[in-house]
């Protein structure tokens, strides 16, 4: 069978709706779902040098230090030279950045909830079952596979 491109243009239609809707519902804060990806993964894992954050959020090394840079100069995060290697800048989550977490809560659930609606109930945790089989089987597929734990 030939490939469907409609499948393809809804996998990416998907994405950029998930996108939109997040920054709708978190606008008033002005964070990307990358920045907050970063944030959840360094509270999750305080300490961590850029390449475990990016390998951890399954974003590539190459540009995750721009969205470290703008974390810091919001005053979300801050480096630390490593005491093992002085060359390596470790990250941790600022009091600042906790709260803004606390904060964005509501708006993220609001998000995950405005995705699912359309889905009826019953198929919701089905469905991102699903999602997560996919994800985890196809990671070693990504530009920027996530560290599995």
């Amino acid at each position: 069978p030939k490939p469907s491109s409609a499948a393809s243009d809804v996998y990416k239609r998907q994405q950029q709706i998930a996108v939109g809707v997040f920054m709708e519902e978190t606008q008033a804060f002005g964070v990307t779902p990358v920045q907050f990806a970063a944030l959840n993964a360094l509270v999750a894992t305080p300490g961590i040098d850029q390449r475990t954050l990016a390998a951890s959020i399954g974003f590539d090394t190459s540009t995750i230090g721009g969205v470290v840079d703008r974390l810091e100069a919001r005053g979300w995060v801050k480096r630390q030279v490593s005491p093992e290697d002085r060359r390596a800048r470790l990250l941790q989550v600022t009091p600042e950045g906790k709260q803004l977490l606390q904060e964005l809560s509501a708006s993220v659930l609001s998000t995950q909830q405005r995705i699912l609606a359309p889905l009826p109930e019953a198929e919701r945790q089905e469905f991102l079952r699903m999602l997560k089989v996919l994800v985890a089987t196809n990671n070693d597929a990504s530009r920027a596979p996530r560290l599995v734990d």
